[in-house]
C-alpha cells in the first residue's frame, strides 16, 4: 500500500504540517484531491485552551483560529500537491482576504474544512476557504501562501 492509499489520519497530518499542539489545529482529513481541494475536521473540545477566555460564560471559537484551521487544511493539501512531504518547505501565509465569519463555533461540534485552490505556483498559492458545522457556514476567506524554507 502506497502512501498516498494510506488514510489520512493524525499520524500522516503530523508529517505534513509543522505545527503541535496547542497549534494543530487540523484532526483529520476526510478528502483530498490533489491539485484541487481538500476535506479536513476540527473537533472543537470545551478542553482548548482558548475557551478560557474567549469568552468565560459563552465559549466561542475565535474567528482568526478559524481561519488559522483553514490555512492548515491549505498547507496539506500543498504539500500533498507538490510532494513536498519531508522537504523541510513551510507553507506561509502571505495575505488574508475577504474574510466573513457568519456564526459562532462552539465546543462540542465538528468544525468542517473546506479548501480549495484558486490560483496554484511553484511558490505562491492563493486558496478559497470555508468552514461550516453540520451544514451551516461559519467562516469564509480567500488567502495567499507562500512555500519557502524553514528558518535556520
Amino acid at each position: 500500500m502506497s502512501d498516498s492509499d494510506k488514510p489520512y489520519d493524525i499520524a500522516r497530518i503530523l508529517k505534513a504540517l509543522p505545527h503541535r499542539y496547542p497549534m494543530l489545529l487540523v484532526d483529520r482529513v476526510a478528502e483530498l484531491k490533489k491539485g484541487e481541494e481538500i476535506t479536513a475536521i476540527k473537533a472543537v473540545s470545551f478542553n482548548e485552551s482558548f475557551f478560557q477566555g474567549h469568552f468565560p460564560g459563552r465559549p466561542i471559537m475565535p474567528g482568526v483560529l478559524q481561519v488559522e484551521a483553514l490555512a492548515q487544511a491549505a498547507g496539506i493539501l500543498a504539500v500533498e500537491t507538490l510532494d513536498l512531504a519531508g522537504s523541510g518547505k513551510l507553507v506561509y501565509f502571505m495575505a488574508i482576504e475577504n474574510a466573513k465569519f457568519r456564526a459562532p463555533v462552539e465546543p462540542g461540534c465538528l468544525l468542517e474544512l473546506n479548501v480549495g485552490f484558486v490560483q496554484q505556483r511553484a511558490k505562491v498559492c492563493k486558496f478559497w476557504g470555508k468552514a461550516s458545522v453540520e451544514g451551516k457556514v461559519t467562516c469564509e476567506v480567500q488567502f495567499t501562501a507562500m512555500i519557502a524554507d524553514a528558518p535556520e
